[in-house]
């Protein structure tokens, strides 16, 4: 996951995004994937208070690249959550992957992993807040290594919040998990227990309720290979939050069980680990997710910006069941 940007593909991105961000003063009407042409893997998206979109991404960019945006389209580069003095170090040789941002209680809290490949013993998730979204983010550390937890490869967190109260979901690859939270979504609530609800085939799991179901969106096969990446999205759903989730077919997350959502195609390759979905004024659901471009690999996993449609059974699907490379009608804000 987890090669930096050099200097000069850094310097380029800020530049670019600066010109960016003087030229937006309304939303966009139509896109074209990719929507930031360099790495951003793994975003985790919020809608802040000052009616900015930012996007956080894995650090490809050292210490957590934060951009933002008035409508999913045209992203300006602000800042990084960390700097080098004030990034995690409970594991103090890792990388920072896969954060998750979220507002509780008038804070920014970042849920993040620190990981470093082939450590799936020692990583770990840890919990960052800040007063603004563009940071800087004060660390609070570690909530837990995998190894305290006893769930193997625990990285990919995501808040889940059930009825006034906050969960912690995660996993990769060895079983997704949640546990509840205390109020603030700082530290896990005392004598809470963890439970399994997917099976070993996930990662980078997100819940989304639509309608009557709740909806397990994850991630499947390989991140990281450029072209040779077999990422896709999946999906399974349950009317009850803490599942069964089960596939089209009826058969449970439990056992690996999944429906696709978004695939490969000639343009685009190894999609997957979406963000939160973001309805749009107009009703419309979108998802921002990372990819490789089969052009150009070299750019690293790029962000992809699709609409997530729903069936007559309820079932989310992207048109085509891939990334978008045509033009596309943007999505609807009335700034």
């Amino acid at each position: 996951m987890k090669k930096y940007v050099n200097l000069f593909v850094f310097v380029f991105m800020i530049g670019a995004c600066l010109s960016q961000g003087r030229a937006q003063t309304k939303s966009a009407v139509s896109y074209k994937n990719p929507v930031v042409d360099i790495a951003m893997p793994d975003p985790t998206v919020i809608k802040a208070t000052d009616g900015y979109f930012y996007v956080y991404a894995t650090e490809s960019t050292r210490n957590v690249p934060i951009m933002k945006s008035k409508d999913l389209v045209e992203w300006t580069y602000c800042n990084t959550a960390f700097t080098n003095k004030t990034r995690p170090r409970f594991e103090p040789k890792a990388g920072i992957w896969a954060p998750d941002i979220n507002y509780i209680n008038g804070k920014y809290v970042l849920y993040y992993a620190m990981s470093v490949w082939g450590g799936e013993q020692t990583c770990g998730i840890g919990v960052a807040t800040a007063d603004s979204p563009q940071g800087p983010f004060t660390d609070h550390g570690k909530m837990f290594r995998s190894n305290e937890i006893g769930v193997q490869n625990s990285i990919d967190p995501s808040l889940l919040q059930y009825e006034g109260r906050n969960y912690l979901v995660w996993g990769s690859f060895r079983g997704i998990y949640v546990i509840e939270l205390t109020a603030d979504g700082l530290s896990i609530m005392p004598g809470a227990k963890k439970k399994r609800i997917a099976g070993t085939a996930f990662e980078a799991v997100y819940i989304h309720k639509h309608g009557d179901y709740y909806y397990m969106f994850a991630s499947i096969g390989s991140c990281c290979q450029g072209v040779k990446s077999t990422y896709k999205v999946v999906v399974g759903r349950s009317k009850k939050v803490w599942g069964p989730y089960k596939d089209k077919t009826g058969k449970p997350m439990l056992k690996n069980g999944y429906s696709l959502v978004i695939g490969a195609n000639d343009h685009f390759v190894g999609n997957g680990h979406g963000s939160q979905i973001i309805r749009d004024d107009a009703g419309q659901d979108w998802l921002l997710y990372h990819g490789f471009s089969r052009s150009t690999p070299e750019n690293g996993r790029i962000l992809l910006l699709d609409q997530i449609k729903w069936d007559q059974e309820g079932w989310p699907y992207v048109e085509g069941g891939s990334p978008s490379y045509e033009t596309q009608k943007a999505p609807v804000f009335n700034n």
